[in-house]
């Protein structure tokens, strides 16, 4: 994988995330991908379960949210992504996040981890894993 590729598939990340549905998820994550959403959390694994866990994060497509990032690093099918978001206007929640993202051959994504960071005073974990 390289750089572009990554850039690529982060903003298919986020255009699908903004995109009413969970459809589209099969052509950025494989059948079998895992997705962790802290470290420590165990993965969620599969598409549907993925799918399952992405509706019920998100608020749907006119959520306000604005996201930055930054592909730190690339060594053969793995790549280190920062990413920031905030959430709102004006923001009521933001953090910073560093993804671990492990590509199949066609390019989707099989392993996914975030290091998600709150500033103080934000919660710390994902919703529901608490």
């Amino acid at each position: 994988m390289e750089r572009a590729g990554v850039s690529d598939w982060v903003a298919a990340y986020q255009r699908i995330w903004r995109t009413s549905g969970t459809e589209a998820l099969a052509t950025i994550f494989t059948e079998d991908a895992t997705y962790r959403q802290a470290p420590y959390h165990e993965p969620v694994r599969g598409l549907p379960a993925i799918a399952q866990m992405w509706e019920a994060q998100r608020e749907g497509p006119d959520e306000v949210f604005a996201m930055t990032s930054e592909v730190v690093a690339v060594d053969g099918d793995t790549a280190v992504v920062r990413v920031q978001v905030r959430y709102g206007d004006p923001v009521t929640e933001e953090f910073r996040d560093l993804w671990i993202v492990r590509f199949a051959d066609d390019g989707r994504c099989r392993e996914f981890e975030e290091w998600p960071f709150w500033p103080p005073g934000q919660h710390s974990s994902p919703p529901g894993q608490n």
